[in-house]
């Protein structure tokens, strides 16, 4: 393990942790503006939707391609001038998107717009990991999380408004984005910086952390299926396609409240077992829907409950990563951590929607239900293999 990064002055580092934190907000609304404007844009052209499936999914292959080599990149460009390039190619990828009419060429313009977000997301996790003081990392991973998930749900708003046609939502996007990097402009001097290399690979941040980074999996396969068939499962237990919308709604606010008080817990005890916690109340979630009236307010209830403790494995598996490592190490680990959250976008959807296919509807719930009830047992296991506090 390397020596960490030599500590900032407390003004100093609360300047920087809220300028990477601003940054990754602005990128959040950018980003959940961009991504359903690109599926419009498709359908309207008449793309099929298997297609606009395959195009999108561009995004996270090109995740799990990028994300090994940014260690690297932070090493020569540095943290704040690589979250600059990644802010400005990420809005002129967006405008080419409307500039290129040629539908074959947006795969590889996907390829290169998820690529920079890819840059993006490690590199500002990796800043608030590095700089966070240890006694209250998962209070800061939990304002992180809240304030991207707020930034998340203005994107469709803002879209919403300004509508899906013409340059308006496009060039909109790519302002907002660019605005993401005027925090870190404004922050010179506050970057963590990586002096050393790390020799390790993915599966080796697998083989030594799988608690934090598994957690990264399970959460990114959750989410994207919730998100896909929360509304389908409402609709085929006999909701109104309005009602069925709500579900995600009241998702999406179990999981802005519960980030911050799970941080703050996690900061105080072992944070392998609040994950332990986590997903096995999760899991009792996701049956217990089976078993709820839809129609009841305890369906709702249980709805923000689980997905809003569900919501805590990304943060406290965050947390959990940036205790174990520093420098160079703790930048590999941040984008081993981002392309196991992209492989689990890739495979969550399709098992979710073989789920609800195999056993209409509550299939749905069964297979997330089963995949925290997994994760449990893993880290259970992990737990009692432990030989001292560092693993794991």
């Amino acid at each position: 393990m390397h020596a960490p990064h030599p500590p900032l002055a407390p003004m100093s580092r609360t300047a920087s942790i809220a300028a990477a934190i601003s940054a990754i907000t602005v990128v959040g609304v950018g980003l959940s503006l961009s991504i359903p404007l690109l599926a419009l844009e498709m359908e309207a052209r008449g793309i099929s939707s298997t297609m606009i499936g395959i195009n999108t999914a561009v995004s996270g292959i090109a995740t799990i391609v990028v994300a090994p080599f940014i260690p690297r990149l932070v090493r020569s460009i540095g943290a704040r001038g690589l979250l600059i390039l990644g802010t400005i190619v990420t809005a002129a990828s967006l405008l080419a998107f409307k500039a290129i009419p040629s539908f074959p060429l947006w795969f590889p313009l996907r390829f290169i717009f998820g690529a920079a977000l890819c840059v993006l997301f490690v590199v500002s996790e990796f800043w608030i990991n590095a700089v966070a003081p240890p006694e209250r990392r998962g209070f800061i991973m939990g304002i992180y999380a809240t304030a991207l998930s707020v930034g998340a749900a203005a994107g469709p708003a803002l879209l919403s408004y300004l509508g899906s046609e013409g340059w308006t939502p496009y060039v909109a996007g790519a302002a907002v984005l660019l605005a993401g990097a005027i925090p870190i402009i404004l922050a010179n001097g506050m970057a963590p910086s990586i002096a050393d290399t790390s020799q390790h690979g993915v599966f080796t941040f697998l083989r030594r952390s799988p608690t934090a980074l598994i957690a990264a999996l399970v959460f990114g396969a959750i989410e994207t299926s919730v998100l896909s068939f929360l509304p389908v499962y409402g609709i085929r237990l006999g909701l109104p396609e309005t009602n069925a919308s709500l579900l995600l709604t009241v998702a999406v606010l179990g999981n802005v409240v519960f980030q911050i008080p799970l941080g703050l817990v996690s900061d105080k005890v072992d944070r392998r077992l609040l994950l332990l916690f986590c997903s096995l109340l999760g899991a009792m979630g996701c049956f217990a829907l089976t078993l709820l009236d839809v129609n009841s307010f305890a369906f709702l209830v249980m709805v923000f409950l689980a997905t809003g403790i569900v919501g805590s494995l990304y943060t406290v598996g965050l947390a959990h990563m940036g205790a174990r490592f520093h420098g160079a190490d703790l930048a590999a680990a941040n984008a081993a951590f981002v392309m196991l959250y992209s492989v689990g976008l890739i495979i969550g959807p399709p098992l979710a929607g073989a789920g609800m296919d195999a056993y209409n509807p509550f299939g749905f719930a069964f297979v997330i239900g089963g995949g925290l009830a997994a994760y449990a047992l893993l880290v259970f296991v992990r737990l009692l293999m432990r030989r001292d506090g560092a693993e794991s």
